[in-house]
């Protein structure tokens, strides 16, 4: 198994978030504010815990960097698992993002909601 680096896992995010930007946009449009903020935030839920638990094991932004999430033994993950790791990820943030800078430094480049919801970001 080959470990997606922090910096692989950073241009693949930054993928995601741009093109989430663009789709929330154009979908909140002429919302009020509440309703455009449910709608981002479902949004992201499932784009991303949709994504990672597909087929394809990947967002847009990490099949463009060749990367992946697997379970602990290369497995593709489920919904509820991808959710919890969705949802973990405020955990990493909450914390000045120390929770992502440990994919740099973690022998299986993981960050601190991959150690939570037992999963890998594997390079194909």
């Amino acid at each position: 198994m080959e470990y997606a680096g922090f910096w692989k896992r950073f241009v693949a995010w930054l993928i995601d978030v741009i093109l989430l930007g663009i789709i929330g946009g154009l979908l909140t449009l002429g919302m009020d504010e509440s309703a455009s903020g449910l709608v981002t935030a479902l949004l992201g839920w499932f784009y991303f815990a949709g994504m990672e638990s597909s087929e394809r094991q990947a967002t847009i932004g990490k099949s463009v960097m060749n990367i992946y999430v697997t379970d602990m033994n290369g497995q593709r993950i489920t919904f509820l698992r991808a959710t919890g790791r969705y949802f973990a990820k405020i955990l990493s943030a909450l914390i000045f993002l120390i929770g992502y800078i440990m994919a740099a430094f973690t022998a299986r480049k993981q960050a601190l909601h991959d150690i939570l919801a037992g999963t890998l970001v594997l390079a194909r």
